[in-house]
């Protein structure tokens, strides 16, 4: 069988960012890039589907066409007009999955923007709206898919056209540390808990809090001590991380032990990861105390600590071997 006269047979590879949403108030709203990157390499075939995974997932991961990576690239091959009739998928997972860091809109980002990397003029006729659009429509909300498409601190938000998203750089000397658990926690369970109400006082608690995050973290100039007092301030939620609590109750002990000592922490998305923020010239957070600082008594999860860049770039597409 001939390929369609507008693919590229590839291989195409693309490497998308893990990603925190929400960053204390900033529900399903602010998110935040960063450079822990799986990397998808897609190849068009005469037929069938082929999917090779390395790293996390390759137990578990469905190896059909219920691979969510598999349905975003069908997906954007229906926008584009055009479906290949065969693909192979070699995928090589480093963000933890079920953790709170974006990996399930990495593989929907990934899967979009290697089908627009395969179609001719998949740039034109998928442009960057209509990525992010389609991504919202997969994932089910923006505040993943958002920064992973573009990088960065972003705000994304529905309109009646589709999906919006201002994209700011955090300031110099601001990093992420993520205190990462051994065990998962599934999204659908973590919304399960959020109430479908709150109270008109905390809605605009969070408000304030969301406005002032956004500056605290991107404002030039602010002297370090004050920038982490700000970001302490700016990280306080009341939307949605107590309402979840129950559900990760080491991941509440670590954000409150954190907070104790005035490190600004949050959950990460939906939990169970912690981030909290680092400030260059601040008190240092000293990640591998608070890691392993478990109360023997009760036990309580393993965690992997580790300070992250901000991704300056969203998902990262090589196609020059495309052709």
């Amino acid at each position: 069988m001939t390929l369609d006269a507008r693919l590229r047979r590839g291989p195409v590879t693309v490497r998308p960012p893990a990603t925190s949403a929400n960053l204390g108030p900033g529900f399903d709203a602010f998110g935040l890039a960063l450079e822990l990157r799986d990397e998808v390499t897609v190849e068009l075939a005469e037929s069938g589907l082929e999917i090779e995974i390395s790293g996390e997932g390759a137990e578990s991961l469905p190896v059909d066409e219920n691979h969510l990576i598999v349905r975003s690239l069908r997906a954007a091959f229906g926008r584009l007009g055009v479906q290949p009739p065969g693909l192979r998928v070699r995928c090589v997972n480093r963000i933890p999955h079920g953790r709170g860091l974006g990996s399930s809109s990495a593989a929907i980002c990934a899967g979009i923007m290697a089908a627009r990397a395969l179609v001719a003029d998949g740039e034109l006729a998928l442009d960057a709206y209509g990525a992010l659009d389609l991504a919202n429509e997969l994932e089910g909300h923006p505040d993943n898919v958002a920064p992973c498409l573009v990088g960065g601190f972003t705000t994304a938000w529905q309109q009646a056209d589709g999906v919006d998203v201002l994209r700011l750089d955090p300031a110099e000397g601001v990093s992420a540390v993520l205190f990462v658990p051994s065990q998962p926690l599934s999204t659908h369970v973590a919304r399960g808990l959020l109430p479908k109400d709150v109270p008109h006082a905390d809605a605009s608690f969070n408000a304030g809090r969301s406005g002032l995050l956004a500056l605290a973290l991107t404002a030039p100039g602010i002297p370090a001590e004050r920038r982490r007092e700000l970001l302490f301030a700016g990280t306080e939620d009341r939307l949605h991380q107590g309402y979840r609590a129950p559900a990760m109750e080491p991941s509440a002990q670590l954000i409150a032990r954190l907070r104790a000592d005035g490190h600004p922490a949050v959950v990460s998305g939906a939990g169970p990861s912690v981030l909290a923020f680092g400030v260059v010239g601040a008190p240092v957070l000293r990640a591998a105390e608070y890691a392993r600082g478990v109360d023997p008594r009760v036990g309580g999860p393993t965690w992997g600590a580790a300070e992250l860049p901000v991704a300056a770039v969203g998902v990262v597409v090589d196609d020059e071997q495309a052709a």
